[in-house]
């Protein structure tokens, strides 16, 4: 998984990341953490040079909707789901995949 924070000096933003990052360490999910302090299309760019098959943007959604968006890199499919049901989603994911 590639955990992007857009707003990296934003507490509730970075501790949204850190807390998935610890569900999907926790899981058994290799993750990767953009916390580097640039702008969003720098970091999307390098994601998508990185190749990770799962991108997880944490941004403004989050404290708006409370969601966060996972994209797929594969389909390039993108979704919403509650910050709260990332680890089922990237299970879903993993599985219709066939690489969990």
């Amino acid at each position: 998984m590639h955990l992007v924070p857009i707003a990296v000096k934003d507490a509730a933003q970075m501790a949204a990341t850190e807390a998935i990052e610890r569900a999907l360490t926790g899981a058994g999910f290799d993750v990767l953490m953009d916390d580097r302090d640039e702008r969003a299309g720098v970091k999307f760019k390098d994601a998508d040079l990185v190749g990770v098959p799962i991108r997880i943007t944490i941004g403004n959604a989050l404290a708006k909707e409370g969601v966060v968006e996972i994209r797929e890199r594969a389909t390039r499919a993108e979704r919403k789901v509650p910050r709260d049901a990332v680890l089922d989603a990237v299970r879903e994911i993993a599985k219709a995949s066939a690489w969990l």
